[in-house]
């Protein structure tokens, strides 16, 4: 027997239909992202700088350095540090989010079944079979479909998606900042060591000095004036110690936390030490190539096309909706006849609803999207010139370190050669001990005073590659593929 949902009666029904929906189903409301606005960029950088673009082997810029220990410790940080992990997640958040909002072009099915007793008062209608209890089988489903005839659901996954690419920018960032701040604190780390050695030099230098003075007043050769001030000079060198041994201590520590363990993990670096090398050359490239480089306008260029794509979400509200609801089963009062053609039962009900009257509410929504993309465009302009002022910035105090660290390199050298010409003239009795220990004290200052300098060079450097970085972060660490 042919049941009164026959296949023939669907195809009758379905074709034409399909061929409707395709027919409805390819128009997009709302405005299509094309590109970000113009911002003026200037002519160039206002120092003079290499030219020339970044050399791909920047991409892992620490490596330039020439420090495996530092090598290994980004390394480990982009792999373990829980910032990066974390933005990895709200990757994975960002993917599985671009998934639903697909899933909403998709139908959905749903199916259950029952088994239920039913008993029939005695006031009711009688059953056919003459009987007040009976058992009633049910299988059946019912599906759903919205169709996207004005774009909707498309809007949405474009929203969604350039969401997406703004997240993997921002780990992006994340990953750089990382990078960056273990740099910093590790040479922090290493000038503090080398400022530490120049200081307990000094130290030594007027122990020695105060010794000498001592003896010279128990002998009536000195004043106690001269004595006191040598002594007010080691006093003061000895009191600036333990800054510096907290400051080496602290900067490990803060190692140990970057790299994603216990903050005591990298102790072991207060034990060693190495000279920094800093990096004179630099192909900074051209201002234009920040807006590839740097992820944070990248991220802001993606917020700005998602923020488009959401206004033609709001726009489709102004338009009717068509789903399209079918309901199917079977129901029998004995299970062996449960899937029969007799116990079939359906009905396919297309639906169109339009929202006449809403008090404006659709309006606002377009209009508060329309201010939201204007102020992602504002963003986007607003990225741009503060990645231009900090290149600027990190380009300036660049260079102004690399003249300081030349003119403190050239002092500690002068004073090198009075020390050596001082030396040679205690040898021959021309001058006295405390002569020549004097400017012994003037070198270890000034090898202190260079031991900064150095680390303020290369400190700047890492800011500098910071700034201009945002496609100089290496490639991301096996099992971190979301990024």
């Amino acid at each position: 027997m042919n049941s009164p949902f026959d296949r023939k009666c669907f195809r009758r029904v379905a074709f034409p239909l399909a061929l409707l929906l395709a027919a409805l189903s390819g128009c997009s409301v709302g405005p299509d992202y094309d590109k970000p606005p113009e911002v003026r960029l200037g002519e160039g950088w206002t120092l003079a700088t290499p030219g020339g673009n970044a050399d791909p082997a920047l991409t892992v810029w620490w490596t330039s350095l020439g420090d495996p220990t530092l090598a290994r410790l980004v390394d480990q940080a982009l792999a373990q540090n829980l910032d990066v992990r974390q933005a990895i997640s709200r990757i994975a958040e960002a993917r599985a989010q671009v998934s639903a909002t697909s899933a909403r072009a998709l139908p959905t099915l749903t199916g259950g079944a029952v088994v239920a007793p039913v008993h029939q008062g005695i006031n009711g209608p009688l059953p056919s079979q003459g009987s007040r209890d009976s058992t009633v089988y049910a299988f059946g489903f019912d599906a759903s479909w919205e169709l996207d005839l004005f774009g909707s659901v498309r809007r949405s996954v474009e929203s969604a998606g350039a969401r997406l690419e703004a997240t993997r920018e921002d780990a992006a960032a994340v990953r750089i900042s990382v990078a960056a701040e273990v740099a910093r604190t590790y040479l922090s780390l290493r000038g503090a060591q080398l400022e530490l050695v120049a200081r307990r030099a000094s130290v030594d230098t007027l122990r020695r000095t105060s010794d000498t003075a001592r003896r010279r007043l128990a002998q009536g050769d000195a004043a106690k004036a001269d004595y006191n001030a040598v002594q007010s000079r080691l006093d003061a060198a000895l009191a600036g110690l333990p800054s510096i041994e907290s400051r080496v201590r602290g900067a490990a520590l803060a190692l140990g936390t970057l790299l994603g363990g216990l903050p005591e993990a990298e102790l072991a670096l207060l034990e060693s030490g190495r000279s920094m090398i800093v990096v004179v050359a630099l192909p900074v490239g051209q201002r234009a190539e920040l807006l590839r480089r740097r992820p944070d306008i990248r991220a802001a260029e993606r917020r700005l096309a998602a923020s488009t794509s959401d206004i033609g979400v709001a726009t489709a509200e102004l338009f009717p909706k068509l789903s399209i609801t079918a309901l199917g089963g079977f129901t029998a009062l004995a299970p062996n006849n449960l899937f029969l053609g007799d116990s079939l039962s359906g009905v396919v009900a297309p639906l169109i609803s339009w929202r006449v009257l809403d008090g404006g509410r659709v309006r606002a929504e377009i209009s508060a999207a329309q201010a939201r993309q204007e102020t992602a465009a504002l963003a986007y302009e607003s990225s741009v010139v503060n990645a231009l002022g900090d290149a600027e910035r990190a380009l300036s105090q660049y260079h102004f370190a690399q003249e300081a660290l030349v003119l403190q390199r050239k002092a500690v050298e002068s004073i090198g050669r009075d020390f050596s010409n001082a030396q040679r003239r205690f040898a021959a009795g021309d001058v006295g001990l405390v002569e020549m220990l004097d400017v012994e004290r003037q070198l270890r200052d000034g090898q202190e005073g260079l031991a900064r300098a150095q680390a303020n060079a290369a400190i700047d450097l890492v800011s500098l590659y910071k700034s201009l970085g945002g496609g100089w972060i290496a490639p991301q660490p096996k099992g971190a593929s979301d990024l």
